[in-house]
Protein backbone atom coordinates (compact mmCIF):
# COMPACT_ATOMS: atom_id res chain seq x y z
CA UNK A 1 0.00 0.00 0.00
CA UNK A 2 1.19 3.56 -0.99
CA UNK A 3 2.19 5.28 2.64
CA UNK A 4 1.42 8.48 1.39
CA UNK A 5 -2.36 7.59 1.54
CA UNK A 6 -2.42 6.95 5.16
CA UNK A 7 -2.51 9.01 7.87
CA UNK A 8 -3.35 8.13 11.85
CA UNK A 9 -5.23 10.64 13.86
CA UNK A 10 -5.20 9.87 17.69
CA UNK A 11 -8.26 10.79 19.41
CA UNK A 12 -10.51 10.60 16.41
CA UNK A 13 -13.73 9.94 18.29
CA UNK A 14 -14.07 13.43 19.67
CA UNK A 15 -14.75 16.73 18.44
CA UNK A 16 -11.78 17.96 16.48
CA UNK A 17 -10.48 14.32 16.14
CA UNK A 18 -13.47 13.49 14.08
CA UNK A 19 -13.83 16.44 11.81
CA UNK A 20 -9.59 16.59 11.05
CA UNK A 21 -10.86 12.87 9.95
CA UNK A 22 -13.64 13.50 7.74
CA UNK A 23 -11.55 16.55 6.67
CA UNK A 24 -8.41 14.52 5.65
CA UNK A 25 -10.84 11.53 4.00
CA UNK A 26 -12.25 14.12 2.01
CA UNK A 27 -8.53 15.37 1.28
CA UNK A 28 -7.80 11.70 -0.34
CA UNK A 29 -6.24 10.09 2.41
CA UNK A 30 -6.95 6.51 3.73
CA UNK A 31 -7.72 7.64 7.71
CA UNK A 32 -6.09 5.13 10.47
CA UNK A 33 -8.57 6.41 13.22
CA UNK A 34 -7.83 5.71 16.40
CA UNK A 35 -9.93 5.89 19.91
CA UNK A 36 -10.26 3.74 23.35
CA UNK A 37 -13.82 4.22 24.71
CA UNK A 38 -15.76 6.30 22.34
CA UNK A 39 -17.27 3.53 20.13
CA UNK A 40 -20.70 5.20 18.87
CA UNK A 41 -18.46 8.09 18.26
CA UNK A 42 -16.18 6.36 15.95
CA UNK A 43 -18.77 4.02 14.41
CA UNK A 44 -20.74 8.08 13.49
CA UNK A 45 -17.42 8.39 12.17
CA UNK A 46 -17.25 5.46 9.92
CA UNK A 47 -20.38 5.88 8.71
CA UNK A 48 -19.57 9.91 7.96
CA UNK A 49 -16.25 8.88 6.04
CA UNK A 50 -17.91 6.56 3.74
CA UNK A 51 -21.09 8.55 3.21
CA UNK A 52 -18.36 11.32 1.59
CA UNK A 53 -16.91 8.44 -0.21
CA UNK A 54 -13.57 8.07 1.66
CA UNK A 55 -11.68 5.42 3.34
CA UNK A 56 -11.06 4.07 6.69
CA UNK A 57 -10.22 1.52 9.54
CA UNK A 58 -10.14 2.05 13.21
CA UNK A 59 -7.41 0.91 15.71
CA UNK A 60 -8.34 0.89 19.32
CA UNK A 61 -6.11 1.18 22.55
CA UNK A 62 -5.00 3.06 25.21
CA UNK A 63 -2.32 5.99 24.31
CA UNK A 64 -1.58 6.01 28.33
CA UNK A 65 -0.23 2.45 27.65
CA UNK A 66 2.49 2.31 26.06
CA UNK A 67 3.34 -1.77 25.72
CA UNK A 68 -0.54 -1.46 24.24
CA UNK A 69 0.56 1.23 21.57
CA UNK A 70 3.48 -0.44 20.39
CA UNK A 71 1.76 -3.58 19.76
CA UNK A 72 -1.16 -2.22 18.03
CA UNK A 73 0.65 0.01 15.47
CA UNK A 74 3.75 -2.24 14.66
CA UNK A 75 0.76 -4.90 14.04
CA UNK A 76 -0.82 -2.55 11.79
CA UNK A 77 2.39 -1.09 10.28
CA UNK A 78 3.20 -4.77 9.17
CA UNK A 79 -0.69 -5.67 7.64
CA UNK A 80 -0.90 -2.27 6.36
CA UNK A 81 1.87 -0.41 5.58
CA UNK A 82 3.98 3.23 6.59
CA UNK A 83 1.94 5.89 7.94
CA UNK A 84 2.30 9.04 5.49
CA UNK A 85 0.85 11.20 8.35
CA UNK A 86 0.40 10.88 11.84
CA UNK A 87 -2.11 13.61 13.74
CA UNK A 88 -1.58 13.34 17.45
CA UNK A 89 -4.89 14.84 18.55
CA UNK A 90 -6.00 12.65 21.86
CA UNK A 91 -6.37 14.60 24.65
CA UNK A 92 -7.56 15.36 28.21
CA UNK A 93 -8.52 18.42 30.49
CA UNK A 94 -9.18 18.54 34.14
CA UNK A 95 -9.11 21.98 35.59
CA UNK A 96 -9.27 23.53 39.33
CA UNK A 97 -6.47 25.76 40.71
CA UNK A 98 -3.15 24.66 41.31
CA UNK A 99 -3.09 24.83 44.95
CA UNK A 100 -5.99 22.70 44.87
CA UNK A 101 -4.92 20.31 42.24
CA UNK A 102 -5.00 16.92 42.64
CA UNK A 103 -2.09 14.31 42.21
CA UNK A 104 -4.95 12.31 39.77
CA UNK A 105 -5.65 15.18 38.18
CA UNK A 106 -1.87 16.49 37.25
CA UNK A 107 -0.93 12.74 36.30
CA UNK A 108 -4.22 11.94 34.21
CA UNK A 109 -3.48 14.71 31.78
CA UNK A 110 0.27 14.31 31.73
CA UNK A 111 -0.04 11.16 31.11
CA UNK A 112 -2.33 11.68 28.31
CA UNK A 113 -1.23 14.59 26.84
CA UNK A 114 2.29 14.66 26.62
CA UNK A 115 2.91 10.50 27.54
CA UNK A 116 0.61 9.74 24.80
CA UNK A 117 1.96 11.67 22.47
CA UNK A 118 5.72 10.14 23.16
CA UNK A 119 3.55 6.22 22.95
CA UNK A 120 2.18 6.94 20.00
CA UNK A 121 4.86 8.57 17.99
CA UNK A 122 7.34 6.98 18.94
CA UNK A 123 7.26 3.49 16.95
CA UNK A 124 6.47 5.30 14.11
CA UNK A 125 9.56 7.54 13.57
CA UNK A 126 11.75 4.93 12.21
CA UNK A 127 9.42 3.71 9.42
CA UNK A 128 8.99 6.96 8.64
CA UNK A 129 12.20 7.92 8.19
CA UNK A 130 13.54 4.67 6.62
CA UNK A 131 10.73 6.05 4.11
CA UNK A 132 12.28 9.34 3.67
CA UNK A 133 8.89 11.27 3.66
CA UNK A 134 5.75 11.90 5.88
CA UNK A 135 4.22 14.87 8.00
CA UNK A 136 3.54 14.73 11.95
CA UNK A 137 1.02 17.41 13.11
CA UNK A 138 0.37 17.46 17.07
CA UNK A 139 -2.33 19.64 18.48
CA UNK A 140 -1.29 21.31 21.35
CA UNK A 141 -3.51 24.59 22.03
CA UNK A 142 -3.48 28.38 23.28
CA UNK A 143 -3.39 27.34 26.81
CA UNK A 144 0.16 25.91 25.85
CA UNK A 145 1.20 29.27 24.49
CA UNK A 146 0.12 31.45 26.87
CA UNK A 147 -1.00 29.87 30.02
CA UNK A 148 -4.56 29.27 31.56
CA UNK A 149 -5.83 29.85 34.75
CA UNK A 150 -7.02 27.13 36.50
CA UNK A 151 -4.90 24.89 33.28
CA UNK A 152 -1.88 24.56 34.95
CA UNK A 153 -1.36 21.07 34.35
CA UNK A 154 -3.08 21.72 31.25
CA UNK A 155 -0.64 24.22 30.08
CA UNK A 156 2.32 22.28 31.06
CA UNK A 157 1.23 19.27 28.44
CA UNK A 158 0.65 21.31 26.14
CA UNK A 159 3.36 23.85 26.28
CA UNK A 160 5.05 20.38 26.52
CA UNK A 161 3.88 18.97 23.13
CA UNK A 162 5.06 22.47 21.25
CA UNK A 163 8.92 22.01 22.79
CA UNK A 164 8.41 18.09 21.57
CA UNK A 165 7.40 19.11 18.25
CA UNK A 166 10.25 21.95 17.77
CA UNK A 167 13.05 19.39 19.01
CA UNK A 168 11.67 16.52 16.99
CA UNK A 169 11.06 18.59 13.43
CA UNK A 170 15.46 19.03 13.56
CA UNK A 171 15.76 15.84 14.43
CA UNK A 172 13.51 14.33 11.37
CA UNK A 173 14.39 17.60 8.80
CA UNK A 174 16.75 16.04 7.24
CA UNK A 175 14.97 12.88 5.85
CA UNK A 176 11.65 14.97 4.31
CA UNK A 177 9.80 14.53 7.54
CA UNK A 178 7.90 17.69 8.98
CA UNK A 179 6.53 18.15 12.15
CA UNK A 180 4.18 21.38 13.11
CA UNK A 181 1.99 21.68 15.70
CA UNK A 182 -1.04 23.20 15.48
CA UNK A 183 -2.44 24.98 18.15
CA UNK A 184 -6.50 25.66 18.76
CA UNK A 185 -7.87 28.51 21.03
CA UNK A 186 -11.78 27.95 22.11
CA UNK A 187 -13.37 25.33 20.08
CA UNK A 188 -17.05 24.17 19.61
CA UNK A 189 -16.21 21.00 21.36
CA UNK A 190 -17.78 19.53 24.16
CA UNK A 191 -14.00 20.41 26.44
CA UNK A 192 -16.00 23.81 26.75
CA UNK A 193 -19.26 22.73 27.16
CA UNK A 194 -19.61 24.46 30.63
CA UNK A 195 -16.67 27.13 29.92
CA UNK A 196 -18.12 30.66 30.59
CA UNK A 197 -17.95 31.72 27.17
CA UNK A 198 -19.43 35.45 27.81
CA UNK A 199 -16.53 36.26 29.69
CA UNK A 200 -14.05 34.34 27.61
CA UNK A 201 -14.98 35.59 24.55
CA UNK A 202 -14.26 39.02 25.94
CA UNK A 203 -10.20 38.33 25.54
CA UNK A 204 -10.77 36.71 21.80
CA UNK A 205 -10.87 39.75 19.03
CA UNK A 206 -13.26 37.69 16.64
CA UNK A 207 -15.83 37.34 19.41
CA UNK A 208 -16.81 33.86 18.51
CA UNK A 209 -15.74 30.07 19.51
CA UNK A 210 -13.99 28.55 16.47
CA UNK A 211 -15.00 25.45 14.74
CA UNK A 212 -13.35 21.97 14.28
CA UNK A 213 -13.63 22.20 10.89
CA UNK A 214 -11.22 25.40 11.07
CA UNK A 215 -8.88 23.36 12.80
CA UNK A 216 -8.87 20.34 10.36
CA UNK A 217 -8.51 22.73 7.48
CA UNK A 218 -5.14 23.28 8.90
CA UNK A 219 -4.31 19.88 9.60
CA UNK A 220 -5.12 19.08 6.23
CA UNK A 221 -3.02 22.16 4.72
CA UNK A 222 0.18 20.88 6.89
CA UNK A 223 0.03 17.71 5.43
CA UNK A 224 -0.22 18.71 1.82
CA UNK A 225 2.63 19.26 -0.44
CA UNK A 226 2.00 22.75 -0.60
CA UNK A 227 3.13 22.58 3.06
CA UNK A 228 6.95 20.55 2.75
CA UNK A 229 8.98 23.46 2.94
CA UNK A 230 6.74 23.91 6.59
CA UNK A 231 8.35 22.56 9.44
CA UNK A 232 9.08 23.42 13.44
CA UNK A 233 6.18 25.84 13.09
CA UNK A 234 3.12 26.31 15.76
CA UNK A 235 0.06 27.83 13.61
CA UNK A 236 -2.76 29.09 16.09
CA UNK A 237 -6.50 28.89 14.76
CA UNK A 238 -8.05 31.03 17.85
CA UNK A 239 -9.67 34.03 16.66
CA UNK A 240 -6.41 36.30 17.71
CA UNK A 241 -6.83 35.15 20.89
CA UNK A 242 -3.00 35.31 21.13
Amino acid sequence: MDNKKQVLITGASGGIGSAIALAVAEAGYTVVAHYNRGTAAIEALVEKVKAAGGSIRTLQFDICNREQCKEVLEKDLEENGVYYGVVSNAGVCSDMTFAGMSDESWDKVLDTNLNGFFNVVRPLVMPMCRKRCGRIVTISSVSGVIGNRGQVNYSASKAGIIGATKALATELASRNITVNSVAPGVIETEMIKEAPLDIILQAVPMKRVGKPSEVAATVVFLLSEGAAYITRQVISVNGGLA
